[in-house]
């Protein structure tokens, strides 16, 4: 059971993670969280290479900590889905981005709610992989069957929790996308 729920946790906190990087009409830095860079030879993840600056709603300010990496962080940028064109100034990367249409904003939308069936789905599938043991448990005889019975019963609360934590989560994603 410990188990099931630090794997649904798990699930809610990368719900979180992909909820952030879907753009809203703020800029913020984890938009850029699942960008790699190519980095001497290498795929790096963004944050490791600079620091970054929101100056203005829709601006986000990027640092290289190596000058060198300037071309290929923009080069990311530019062929990332994030849909904004980056400008370099020699010391830092200016991305603007632009207002989201109506159609860009139901892209999103339909995004986010497809990460959040993901996730769903990623906790019904560690409450099967727990019901089986709690199955394989009293076949065995390890535990009786009126333990068995609670422990699924538990195991069905926990996961509805979850689920349920994952629709406000969505539910709170949908409004921010709407607003304008």
């Amino acid at each position: 059971m410990f188990e099931a729920e630090e794997k649904m946790g798990k699930a809610i906190e990368v719900a979180k993670e992909d909820f952030a990087s879907i753009r809203t009409g703020r800029a913020n830095a984890a938009m850029f969280d699942k960008l790699l860079v190519e980095y001497y030879g290498a795929p790096t993840p963004m944050q490791q290479l600079a620091s970054f600056q929101s100056p203005e709603a829709r601006t986000m300010l990027i640092t290289p900590f190596d000058k060198g990496a300037m071309a290929n962080i923009e080069k990311a940028i530019r062929e990332s889905d994030l849909g904004v064109n980056p400008s370099n100034d020699g010391h830092s990367i200016r991305c603007i981005l632009p207002e989201l249409t109506a159609e860009r904003r139901k892209e999103y939308v339909k995004m986010a709610q497809r990460k959040g069936e993901e996730a769903k789905v990623a906790i019904r599938n560690v409450r099967r992989h727990a019901k089986d043991q709690i199955d394989r448990a009293v076949k065995d005889g390890e535990i009786g069957e009126d333990q068995g019975v609670r422990t699924e019963k538990e195991l069905e609360a926990m996961t509805k929790k979850h689920v349920d934590l994952v629709d406000e989560l969505l539910k709170g994603k949908e409004t921010e996308l709407s607003e304008v």
